[in-house]
């Protein structure tokens, strides 16, 4: 079983940078692929980014690719979300998924393991 948690969003406003984190529980943490998902209102989950366990694989959505930056700590737990050069669409709910698989994947229904959210908003 692992439980995430998900801290460091915010009100920000365009350009600025946020780092959210994802702090798991669990002692298979180091093996799990972590992905970062948002959803904004009004549509769909969209997937953003995924690490594998040992963080050789990453994988970006092309939106945000050059401006996020996904990493972990193995020995903390966590996984971060460094997110520059915020724009307003980026304003969403982000979420941090695990999956009992080490292959990394875009879809959420891929994922077992999600956190409670965490809100950003970025004003323009």
């Amino acid at each position: 079983q692992v439980q995430l948690v998900e801290s460091g969003g915010g009100l920000v406003q365009a350009g600025a940078s946020l780092r959210l984190s994802c702090i798991a529980s669990g002692r298979t943490f180091s093996s799990r692929v972590v992905g970062w998902f948002r959803q904004a209102p009004g549509k769909e989950r969209e997937f953003v980014a995924a690490i594998t366990g040992s963080g050789v694989s990453i994988d970006y959505v092309d939106s945000v690719k050059g401006r996020f930056t996904i990493s972990r700590d193995n020995t903390k737990n966590t996984v971060y979300l460094q997110m520059n050069s915020l724009k307003p669409e980026d304003t969403a709910v982000y979420y941090c998924a695990a999956r009992n698989l080490r292959i990394i994947a875009r879809e959420g229904t891929d994922y077992d393991y999600w956190g409670q959210g965490t809100q950003v908003t970025v004003s323009s």
